[in-house]
């Protein structure tokens, strides 16, 4: 039967939630007695209940899963590469992939290198994370398990990387929207409009053919080769049409 392994000491670090030492607790049998405990080290169950495999490294507890988190940092000019590497128990493993993937998110842009490894960053994280959602509650552990916190998407550093993402998405639909209502019009043929500007400097304006404002019709596009209009019209300006590049004739009205 293995021996489990002792809580790993681990220097003091961004990721490291356990740095500090435990203190002991007195009592009537001297300064390292703890109280009564009621199960041994693996609690109810007495024994390691997987032979030969280690708990989580932060815990202590089983089941756990080796799995290596990873975290960016940009520098401007530098950048940081932080991991660390398992076994975690499921709600330990959450809270570290929870808490390096929210900081990367806004620590990890800083740097014209760094605005490509932190994406990379981020999906190499989902692997992980798909590990420790698998596994069963953590249980027999020598100190409590990290508590997860909030899911990502609710976490303020993800609001406000998704925050210009979303201005983004919604910026190129508003784009079309904006040019088809305050855009120059497009005209086709049967169409009525005035000209509120010169011929050189054409400001088209569609009206409704019954409408004492509207001063031509167009009548022909010159699309095709041989087309030409008919003697007194005029010819629209080609930022008139929808491929910018067509002409339309326009006969006068009255």
């Amino acid at each position: 039967m293995a021996t489990p392994p002792q809580p790993q000491q681990q220097g003091a670090g961004p990721y490291n939630p356990y740095a500090a030492p435990v203190p002991q607790q007195g009592g009537p049998a001297g300064p390292g007695y703890a109280g009564p405990q009621p199960y041994g080290t693996y609690g109810a169950y007495g024994t390691h209940p997987e032979p030969g495999r280690y708990g989580c490294r932060l815990c202590g507890a089983w089941p756990a899963a080796h799995a290596t988190v990873r975290g960016h940092q940009g520098l401007i000019v530098l950048m940081r590469f932080l991991s660390l590497r398992g076994p975690f128990c499921r709600d330990c493993g959450l809270a570290t992939y929870r808490r390096m993937s929210s900081d990367t998110l806004w620590q990890g842009w800083w740097g014209p290198l760094s605005a490509f490894i932190t994406p990379v960053t981020l999906l190499m994280n989902l692997g992980p994370r798909a590990a420790f959602r698998k596994l069963a509650p953590p249980a027999g552990g020598h100190r409590p398990a990290l508590d997860p916190g909030k899911p990502m998407w609710r976490r303020a550093p993800v609001l406000l990387f998704l925050l210009p993402v979303l201005l983004v998405v919604l910026a190129v639909p508003a784009l079309f929207v904006a040019a088809a209502v305050f855009g120059d019009p497009r005209l086709s043929a049967g169409q009525c409009v005035r000209n509120e500007g010169s011929w050189v400097e054409q400001e088209l304006e569609i009206e409704s053919c019954a409408s004492p404002r509207a001063e031509f019709r167009v009548t022909e596009r010159l699309g095709t080769p041989g087309a030409r209009c008919a003697a007194g019209d005029y010819v629209s300006d080609p930022k008139y049409s929808r491929n910018d590049f067509t002409t339309f004739c326009l006969t006068p009205l009255g």
